[in-house]
């Protein structure tokens, strides 16, 4: 549905979100706001009525999360464990948690997780990537999609 990227190296300080600079396949459908240079995504939870049916009320629009970069410690920075989190309206969901610990400075690491972002029905919830480490971090190549399969048009 949607993909967006930063391939640059980028320093992301503890707390900060991942930003992303570029849209090679932007929303269309005004279910996924973002302006380039910032790390924030706002997803709308939109549920069809499908035939005029009322069934789906209480329904969330579920969104699914796909996320990749290279992450490493820059140099002058302290060798352990560094991660990245995917955060729904600023609270980081531990079960996107990602987790490495180069054994050297600018030791590059893929990291990546999928995960399904429930937006409530009727609203609007920012998604975001944060460096969830004590220490600034290095991110390269970073990379999300965003896709609804509920919405996915087949013929």
């Amino acid at each position: 549905m949607a993909e967006y990227s930063n391939v640059d190296i980028q320093t992301v300080n503890p707390g900060e979100s991942v930003v992303f600079t570029e849209s090679p396949v932007p929303c269309n459908r005004g279910l996924i706001l973002h302006r380039d240079d910032t790390g924030s995504f706002l997803l709308r939870g939109y549920v069809p009525n499908i035939f005029g049916c009322q069934c789906q009320r209480g329904k969330t629009a579920n969104y699914l999360v796909d996320f990749g970069a290279n992450i490493a410690v820059p140099t002058g920075g302290t060798v352990e464990a560094i991660s990245l989190a995917i955060a729904i309206d600023g609270a980081t969901l531990p079960a996107s948690t990602m987790i490495v610990t180069p054994a050297a400075v600018e030791q590059y690491f893929n990291v990546s997780r999928a995960i399904n972002a429930a937006i409530f029905q009727g609203c609007c919830q920012t998604v975001t990537v944060r460096n969830t480490s004590n220490q600034p971090i290095l991110v390269q190549d970073a990379n999300i999609i965003f896709s609804r399969p509920d919405l996915a048009i087949t013929r």
